[in-house]
C-alpha cells in the first residue's frame, strides 16, 4: 500500500466514521472576541482547515471557566457561549460536512495567568504557585467540565477531548508530585479520581452513543515528579500510571486518544520538538505504540510532532530524506501499528490544505512547516498566532510584537 493510501483510509472512531488519518491538533491562536466566542478570523481560519478535508479536526483549548485561564482571549465554554459557538460550528461544517470536529475542554490550573486571572493548584510547584483547591473547588470544576460539555454536544460538535496534558489543572492532579492527602491527591486511587469520574459524569450528561469522547494525555513530563514518572522526586520514565490511566478511561467510554509528551511551561522541546533535537520525535512514536499495544483494537491512538519531519530536510541521521518525511514517516507509523492516525499541529498553519493537496495528488504543492517555532512565541506573548513564514500577516504581527513587549521590558526595567 502507498503512503498515500494509507494516509487518506477511512478509520472508525467510536460510531463515527473518520474520513482520513489526519488529525489537526488543538492550536491555541489568541483571536477570540471579548466574551471568549469564536471571532471572525476564528471562523474563518477553522473554515479553510475544514476545506483542507482532514478527517478529524480539534478546537483549540476551550476554557471552561474565565476565572482561571492561561490566554487573555482564549474560547470560553459556559452558557452565555452556546448560541455563538452554535453559529460557528455551523459555519465550518458547511465548507466541509464530512470532517469530524471535537472541542478540547480545559482549565489552566496553575498555569492559569495571574496577570488577568486566577492562578490556582493543586500543590505548589517551583516557579508558579498559586491558590490551593480546596476539595469543593474541584468539584464546581467538575460541574463547569459537564457542563462545558452538554453544551459543545448541543452546539453540534462531535465530541470531546477532556484535556489531560501539558501541565494544565488535569495533569496536575494526575502526576505523582500531586501528593497531597485529599480527596484529589497522594494514592494513584486519589489522583486519578478526578479523571475517571468526569469520565463517567459527563456519559450520564451525554446520553449520545454518538457523540465521541477522548483525552490527549502527556505519556511523559519530564520532569521529577510529573506524570508518567517513577515517584515524586524522580524523572525517570515510568509508564504504569499512564497505562492505567488509558486502560481506566478505556472502561468509562473512551473512544480515542491523542498522545503527547511534555509540559511546554517546563519541558517545550519534548512537548513540542523543535528542529535542533528532532530525535526527540521518535520519542513520541514510543509513547504513542504503548499506548496503542495496552488499548482495545477499535480504540483508536493519535500519534503527535509530526510537523518536524517536513518533507525530509529535517536534519535526521542514519536514515533517508525520503524515509524520514512526514507522509512516508507518518504512514509507516500507521502500517506497522504504531499509531492510528497522525497529529498536525505546527504543520496545519504552514498549510491547512495538506490533506486535500495530498488526495488530489498536489503533493509538490504543500507548504511544509520550517519548524521556526514563531507561531509559539506569539503563543507565549500572548499576541494572535499563524504561521509567520507563509502568511505575511502574522510576520508583520511578530515584528510589532517584539517591539512592543521589548518596549515594555525596558519600561520595567
Amino acid at each position: 500500500m502507498s503512503y498515500k493510501d494509507t494516509l487518506l483510509k477511512a478509520i472508525k472512531i467510536g460510531r463515527r466514521e473518520c474520513a482520513n488519518r489526519f488529525f489537526i491538533q488543538a492550536m491555541e491562536c489568541n483571536d477570540e472576541d471579548e466574551s471568549g466566542n469564536p471571532s471572525e478570523t476564528t471562523a474563518q481560519r477553522y473554515e479553510e482547515l475544514f476545506r483542507g478535508e482532514a478527517g478529524l479536526v480539534s478546537l483549540e483549548a476551550i476554557s471552561i471557566t474565565r476565572e482561571s485561564r492561561g490566554r487573555d482571549n482564549q474560547l470560553m465554554i459556559m452558557a452565555p457561549n452556546k448560541e455563538p459557538l452554535t453559529r460557528f460550528v455551523a459555519r465550518v461544517k458547511a465548507a466541509n460536512p464530512t470532517t469530524l470536529f471535537i472541542f478540547q475542554l480545559t482549565h489552566s490550573g496553575e498555569l492559569s495567568n495571574p496577570e488577568f486571572s486566577r492562578r490556582v493548584t493543586v500543590k505548589p510547584l517551583h516557579g508558579y504557585g498559586g491558590d490551593l483547591l480546596s476539595e469543593e473547588e474541584v468539584d464546581r470544576i467538575m460541574e463547569g467540565f459537564v457542563l462545558a460539555a452538554k453544551i459543545a454536544h448541543d452546539a453540534g460538535a462531535d465530541g470531546i477531548d477532556l484535556k489531560l496534558c501539558h501541565g494544565y489543572l488535569g495533569s496536575q492532579i494526575l502526576r505523582p508530585y500531586n501528593d497531597r492527602e485529599w480527596k484529589y491527591g497522594g494514592s494513584w486511587a486519589n489522583r486519578s479520581r478526578f479523571a475517571f469520574d468526569l469520565y463517567e459524569k459527563i456519559a450520564r450528561a451525554v446520553d449520545d452513543s454518538n457523540f465521541l469522547i477522548g483525552s490527549k494525555i502527556s505519556a511523559w513530563e519530564g520532569f521529577p515528579g510529573g506524570f508518567g514518572t517513577a515517584g515524586v522526586r524522580s524523572p525517570v520514565i515510568d509508564l504504569k500510571e499512564p497505562i492505567a490511566l488509558i486502560k481506566g478511561l478505556e472502561e468509562r467510554g473512551a473512544q480515542f486518544f491523542i498522545q503527547s509528551a511534555g509540559s511546554p511551561s517546563i519541558t517545550i522541546s519534548l512537548t513540542q520538538v523543535d528542529r535542533n533535537v528532532p530525535y526527540f520525535a521518535y520519542l513520541h512514536q514510543s509513547f504513542a505504540k504503548t499506548f496503542r499495544d495496552n488499548l482495545k483494537p477499535e480504540t483508536v491512538v493519535i500519534g503527535s510532532n509530526f510537523s518536524v519531519f517536513r518533507n525530509g530536510k529535517n536534519h535526521l541521521c542514519a536514515v533517508t530524506e525520503e524515509e524520514s518525511s512526514l507522509l512516508h514517516f507518518g504512514a509507516a507509523c500507521i502500517e506497522d501499528g504504531v499509531t492510528d492516525m497522525i497529529g498536525l499541529g505546527r504543520q496545519s498553519f504552514a498549510d491547512p490544505l495538506l490533506p486535500k493537496k495530498l488526495r488530489e495528488g498536489r503533493e509538490a504543492d504543500i507548504k511544509y512547516c520550517t519548524v521556526c517555532d514563531n507561531c509559539l512565541e506569539l503563543l507565549i506573548q500572548q499576541s494572535r498566532v499563524g504561521c509567520c513564514t507563509y502568511d505575511k500577516r502574522y510576520a508583520k504581527l511578530l515584528l510589532e510584537t517584539r517591539k512592543e513587549k521589548g518596549a515594555l521590558k525596558v519600561a520595567h526595567t
